[in-house]
Parts: structure tokens; C-alpha cells; sequence
């Protein structure tokens, strides 16, 4: 036990170090470079300039913590919702939860369309909301269509997540065509999972999702772990498997649904992230959730920094870095599940 501990710690304080050093490349490097020395004074209100003052705080700095936060997010929802189905092929994407959000968060966008800039604190804070309510919708059909006899299939959890995901995504694509130019525009950058437009009034729509609801999750870890055994056999040690399932699935849901309102679907990183955590710290969930968490973060901030660097002046959408990595890594863990 003391040497899963200090394995743990030790991969917690490398994760930490990757994101570190993630950030400050990702602060230091685009199309105005500055020096680690030029970053400092301006964070710390040293002879400041305007011009480092506009490129930080408002276009770099904004950006490294949505996508630090959305990482983290996505990393341990999607370790939650693993978790919960039993199933290692579980992701938010995968299963529809963010079709679901990003569908309601579109139909948001058409009935308000032309009625509020993407940056006003009305369409920030509803955002959120709307996508809750749509992964509440998504997860609800899920579980009605691959509950059979009395249990969750997880089979047909991943057959079902897609056909769903795939029927609401054809549903924000057609409210998508329906807009109007502006907020078409909006809608499509927006569905392909990108946070070019992050700025700080995002980050404060989505921070309270997150230091609401992760510890809630955090703190059910045990839980989790129990979950990993049969349904039988978690009931019969007094755990009230349903009452415990909804309440993590509904706070998952919450976490995604915040995420997908600020930087819309991002794929994979729910599905990568716990299954890297797994074999670095083991089945523990203790340990799963908050190192998913940090890899998620890692993934996300680094994906960015290739999105928006990459092909200068061209910027490619951050989920679609993303799903370059996350596809051929989906089937490689199919693969290996029919093995």
C-alpha cells in the first residue's frame, strides 16, 4: 500500500510538471513569441506592456485554463462513467452524452439566434443548463434502451451510445443549416471542438460545474470500486446501487455538460485518459480519478498549443488534434477487448 502511495504521488507530481511545462510553452510560442522573462513581468506587473498585457490575459491565458479545465473535466467523467457501465470502451463521446449536450446547446443557439453574442453572461450561464438537460435526455434513452433484464448491457451500451450520438448529431447539423450566417458560423466552429474564442467570462460559467461537482465524485471513489464487482454482489454489501449509479451518472453528465457548453464535443479524451491513468496507478479509483483528471488536463492544453501552432496561420479545431490520436487508440482498445 505505501508503494502504490508514493506511485501515485510520483505520477501525480510528473503529470503536474508535463502540464507545467505544457503552459509555458504553450504562453512563450505562436505567432508572437515572447520570452519566459517577458511572461514574467507582465504576470507579476513588472514594467508591464500592453502588447504582452493583450496577448496574455486576453488570448493565451483564457485559453490554457479553459482547456486545462475541460481536460480535467472530461478526464474524470469519463473514468466516472467507465466506472459506472463496467465497460472500458465508455466515454462521454462515445455513449452520446456529448451528442446530447452539444444538440441542446445548438437548439439553444437557433431559438435565441440573433438575440445575444456569444460572450454575454445570459448565453454563458443558460449555455450549461441547456447541455445538462440535453445529456440528461441522451443518458435517459441509453439506459432505457440498453437496460435488459434488469441489469445495464454493456454491449449494447456502446451500440446504443452510438446510434443515439449519431441521431442528435444529425439533429444539430440540421438546426445548424437552419441559422442564420452569424450564428451558423458560430455553431460550426463550435461543433467541431474548439476553444479559439475562449475568454475569461467562460471561465467563470463553467468553474462552478467543477468545484461543485468533482468532489462529489472524488469523494464516491469507493463506490466505484465496488461497482466493479456484480450487481448481486454490490447490493449485498449494502450499497444502494441505483441511488449511488444516478448520482454519479447526473454529476458526470453536469461536469460534460459544462465542458461541451464552453468549448463544444470534444471526443476521446474521456475514453484515453482513464485506460493511460489505469496502467500507470492501477484499478484504484481513488488514484484513477484525479491522475484521469490530470491527463485529460495534459492532453487538452498540449492538443491546443498543435491546433493553433501547427499549421500557422491556419488553425485547426482542438478536437480535431484530438480525435487524430483518439481514433486509431479506440481501435486499439477494441482489439484488444475482442482478444
Amino acid at each position: 500500500m505505501p508503494e502504490k502511495k508514493s506511485r501515485f504521488r510520483l505520477l501525480l507530481t510528473v503529470n503536474i510538471l508535463l502540464i507545467v511545462a505544457a503552459i509555458y510553452i504553450s504562453l512563450t510560442n505562436g505567432v508572437f513569441d515572447m520570452s519566459v522573462m517577458d511572461v514574467v513581468r507582465t504576470l507579476l506587473r513588472i514594467e508591464p506592456s500592453a502588447d504582452h498585457d493583450l496577448v496574455i490575459f486576453d488570448f493565451r491565458l483564457p485559453r490554457i485554463v479553459i482547456a486545462a479545465l475541460v481536460g480535467f473535466g472530461l478526464g474524470i467523467a469519463g473514468a466516472v462513467i467507465q466506472g459506472i457501465t463496467r465497460n472500458g470502451l465508455a466515454d462521454p463521446g462515445i455513449l452520446g452524452i456529448n451528442a446530447g449536450a452539444g444538440a441542446a446547446i445548438v437548439a439553444f443557439m437557433f431559438f435565441f439566434q440573433g438575440k445575444f453574442t456569444e460572450a454575454s453572461w445570459f448565453s454563458i450561464m443558460a449555455m450549461p443548463l441547456f447541455g445538462l438537460t440535453g445529456g440528461l435526455l441522451a443518458a435517459a434513452l441509453i439506459y432505457m434502451f440498453a437496460w435488459r433484464k434488469g441489469t445495464l448491457d454493456p454491449q449494447r451500451l456502446i451500440l446504443v451510445g452510438i446510434a443515439i450520438g449519431s441521431g442528435l448529431g444529425a439533429v444539430s447539423l440540421y438546426l445548424s443549416l437552419k441559422m442564420n450566417p452569424n450564428d451558423f458560423e458560430m455553431a460550426t466552429v463550435w461543433l467541431t471542438g474548439s476553444i479559439w474564442n475562449a475568454n475569461w467570462t467562460h471561465i467563470t460559467g463553467m468553474l462552478p460545474w467543477l468545484i461543485l461537482l468533482s468532489p462529489v465524485l472524488l469523494r464516491k471513489a469507493h463506490v466505484l470500486d465496488l461497482m466493479q464487482l456484480s450487481e448481486e454482489s454490490v447490493k449485498s454489501l449494502g450499497v444502494l446501487v441505483e441511488k449511488e449509479r444516478n448520482r454519479l451518472l447526473l454529476s458526470s453528465i453536469g461536469i460534460v455538460s459544462a465542458c461541451v457548453s464552453v468549448s463544444g464535443s470534444i471526443g476521446f479524451v474521456g475514453l484515453m485518459a482513464p485506460h493511460i491513468a489505469k496502467r500507470l496507478t492501477g484499478i484504484a479509483h481513488r488514484h484513477v480519478l484525479p491522475l484521469s483528471g490530470m491527463i485529460g488536463m495534459l492532453m487538452v492544453v498540449a492538443a491546443d498549443f498543435i491546433a493553433k501552432t501547427v499549421f500557422t496561420p491556419v488553425e485547426l479545431p482542438v478536437g480535431i488534434v484530438i480525435s487524430i490520436i483518439g481514433v486509431p487508440y479506440f481501435f486499439y482498445l477494441l482489439s484488444r477487448a475482442r482478444r
